[in-house]
């Protein structure tokens, strides 16, 4: 599982105080590039072949101007040419769930403008970072 702690800046609050919706889904971005990089996959356009298929969040907490998340990403499903990222954003203080968001990542050829199934090699670095009971 990886971690990613971020800082929530006055920008990203909205007129009542707390983190605005929008902003949760720039932390799940944050935390997905860090990912990629963690796997070997650095964000590089010019070698790059994952696209977001889908993403959501649920809001279970407020998060506020200052406050200190972690952002804890893990696999929860690996298919043939996909896989699911689990996102946790807790705060690092108390522990307490501010959020829960999920992606869906497919691998792609761009060249071929098509889907393209996992690489070996991606896919047991995959496997290492599997959530306990995700489905491979």
């Amino acid at each position: 599982m990886e971690r990613r702690e971020i800082t929530v800046r006055f920008c990203e609050t909205d007129a009542l105080g707390h983190v605005n919706n929008t902003s949760y889904f720039i932390y799940l971005e944050e935390a997905r590039i860090q990912f990629f990089s963690s796997l070997g996959y650095p964000m590089d356009v010019n070698h790059w072949n994952f696209i977001l298929a889908s993403t959501k969040c649920d809001f279970t907490n407020q998060g506020y101007f200052n406050q200190v998340l972690t952002v804890t990403t893990a696999i929860s499903r690996i298919g043939t040419k996909s896989f699911e990222l689990e996102h946790q954003i807790l705060c690092a203080q108390t522990g307490d769930q501010i959020a829960r968001g999920n992606a869906v990542i497919v691998y792609f050829d761009f060249e071929n403008q098509t889907s393209a199934a996992i690489p070996e090699g991606l896919r047991n670095k995959l496997k290492d970072h599997i959530a306990g009971g995700g489905i491979v």
